[in-house]
């Protein structure tokens, strides 16, 4: 036995020595490695400082019962995509010409190219124009085709569609000529269904928990989605597109809290990732049945029909125990932590289940005044308005103009989606190596960089593809941004306003959007892309004013901000030149044996005892 210890103390300095060379070479005691043992020790101590991490621990920290919390977020988020985006796929391009069957009492024999040419006008370039008929009038057939028809005037018994392929709402509803501006009118009720909705619906789940949001998500994306099916007018469409957009963003907001409670560290993070992923995947799936169905209704029932198993939700979805705490109910949060473990397998120590105890301050109190009054607060929540300002805003001014190059509804769904999942998945590793405000940071020079490009891009035919491309990388960009944006947002909020303060940043988004619709088509378009430039470049630059949360516990009460930490948790590799900790204070033999001390600890990660 001693020559075996004697063999593994040979092999620690060994190992550490060779280490502690490769440290040495690189002449700098702020080293890669010196970064990542400070990364690991602001790891320990969040576990340290958050009990409730260290409650999550004992109840398994990525066990199945998360990983099937993970997985529930995974089907409404694909239903949440197909009903956003229905709106895209009923608005088929059709080409109207007025109805002009009161020709056929006098020739019922006409064929449509007949009866075309002897009652519609033409424009200068002999095309039949749309929105124009010949006037009725008391002739027989061969005096009109011998002497023509003269006063002309919009249509008055409607439109035919002679090439239409689909039913649509276009030739549903004939939203054509005066009425074609109904089609953005329809945008913007959705946009504005965001707007109050993220209000609403952060109340609720602040006030409520995260569960009943969830549940009533999901209650209106099943009768608002399966109804839209049935409804016999263009208003009537309004309404329930109106009702399902504050559902998609009540189940954002109430599912992204949900995660961000449940989940610690790197766990958080890949889950919200992954639940956009399948946003992107829910996208692709409406592409898909959208093309092969031949009727906008029948796409509403399919949809509706996908959504009905989302009501076994009610029976298999958690509430938050950290929400739970916040509010004092703390036997709910308790029974709902060992029903955690229960399906682990694990069991959580009775002294530390015993800490889970009413807060030292009553935190049921806090209220959306709140954001004016914390300073910390205030600061989060107005850079991130003016983040997802931007993002919203140029991601509608970048998906307009790719619909004014001509290109497909299909292609400007499912190649931007295959790019964004691949965005997000890029996110993961992006997360890890340089955090969240950096990730955010990044993402918005992205975004700036294709801009820029697409203001001096020409604007010419043989340059279309190029436009394109650089249209859907500034996409790419956008959505590593908000994925970025969803989980930096969360962290940077407290329990109890978390819900509130994604409602506010949602209405800021919703607001982006409306405008980048209401302006697109009222100005020329250099005007819609330099504004990107300018909101990319203002919200960069207010990306730097946010703390770092990576590895950073979750802060329940407003008693508490992110800033707020020990010293040697916040201890980062840029700060470790600043004055509290700088290169001299901290001398390069010192840095070598904490290095040193770090190879050897880990290879002994956990400490075994020995048999008596």
């Amino acid at each position: 036995m001693a020559g075996e210890e004697n063999v593994k103390e040979e092999l620690r300095s060994q190992d550490a020595s060779s280490n502690l060379n490769q440290h040495e070479a690189a002449g700098h005691p702020h080293s890669w490695s010196l970064e990542m043992l400070l990364h690991r020790l602001r790891a320990d101590h969040t576990k340290q400082d958050d009990k409730f991490a260290n409650l999550l621990d004992a109840v398994g920290e990525f066990g199945t019962f998360q990983q099937r919390l993970v997985a529930l977020t995974f089907i409404p988020s694909i239903m949440s995509a197909f009903f956003m985006f229905a709106d895209h796929f009923v608005f088929t391009a059709q080409k109207p010409y007025c109805n002009t069957s009161w020709i056929l009492a006098v020739g019922p024999n006409l064929s449509e190219a007949e009866q075309l040419n002897l009652t519609i006008p033409r424009g200068p370039n002999g095309s039949f124009l749309m929105c124009l008929m010949y006037l009725p009038v008391p002739w027989n057939l061969d005096s009109i085709i011998h002497f023509g028809l003269n006063d002309t005037d919009k249509c008055q018994d409607g439109w035919i569609y002679p090439d239409a392929k689909k039913r649509s709402l276009i030739n549903e509803f004939d939203l054509v000529c005066d009425a074609k501006t109904k089609k953005d009118t329809a945008h913007i009720m959705f946009m504005a269904g965001i707007l109050i909705g993220s209000l609403i619906f952060g109340l609720i789940t602040d006030k409520m928990g995260r569960y009943p949001a969830i549940l009533l998500s999901l209650l209106g994306l099943i009768i608002f989605g399966f109804g839209t099916a049935f409804v016999n007018s263009f208003h009537l469409y309004l309404l329930f597109r109106f009702g399902i957009s504050q559902s998609v963003v009540g189940y954002a907001i109430s599912s992204i809290s949900l995660a961000a409670e449940w989940l610690v560290g790197e766990h958080r993070a890949h889950a919200i990732i992954l639940e956009h992923c399948f946003f992107a995947a829910g996208a692709m799936l409406l592409t898909g049945i959208a093309y092969s169905l031949p009727h906008w209704r029948l796409l509403f029932l399919v949809g509706g029909v996908l959504a009905v198993p989302l009501i076994s939700y009610i029976w298999i979805l958690p509430e938050s125990p950290r929400w739970l705490m916040t509010k004092g109910k703390v036997k709910e949060a308790k029974q709902m932590l060992c029903y955690a473990a229960s399906v682990n397998k694990t069991t959580i120590p009775s002294n530390l289940l015993d800490e889970v105890q009413l807060p030292r301050k009553k935190m049921t109190q806090a209220s959306v005044l709140d954001f004016c009054k914390n300073r910390q607060l205030c600061k989060v929540i107005l850079v991130m308005s003016c983040v997802w300002f931007t993002v919203s805003y140029t991601y509608f001014t970048l998906s307009l103009r790719m619909r004014e190059l001509g290109a497909s509804v299909h292609f400007r769904h499912v190649v931007p989606s295959i790019m964004e999942v691949s965005a997000r998945l890029c996110c993961i590793f992006l997360l890890r190596q340089i955090g969240r405000k950096w990730s955010l940071a990044a993402t918005l020079l992205q975004t700036i960089v294709w801009c820029l490009l697409l203001l001096f891009l020409p604007e010419a035919t043989g340059r279309k593809s190029m436009t394109i491309l650089v249209l859907t990388l500034g996409e790419f960009s956008l959505a590593a941004t908000v994925t970025v944006f969803f989980l930096y947002t969360a962290e940077l909020l407290p329990t109890v306003l978390r819900a509130t303060g994604l409602g506010l940043v949602f209405l800021a988004s919703a607001t982006g959007a409306i405008l980048s619709l209401t302006i697109i088509n009222q100005t020329p378009s250099f005007l819609p892309i330099f504004l990107c430039c300018v909101l990319a470049i203002v919200a960069f630059s207010l990306s730097f004013l946010l703390p770092e949360t990576r590895d950073r516990p979750l802060f329940d009460s407003l008693d508490h901000s992110p800033r707020m930490r020990n010293k040697v948790k916040d201890m980062t590799p840029e700060d470790t030149s600043s004055d509290d900790m700088s290169s001299d204070d901290m001398s390069e033999e010192a840095a070598k044996n904490v290095i040193l001390n770090a190879q050897i600890l880990r290879l002994v990660p956990y400490p075994v005892s020995k048999p008596a």
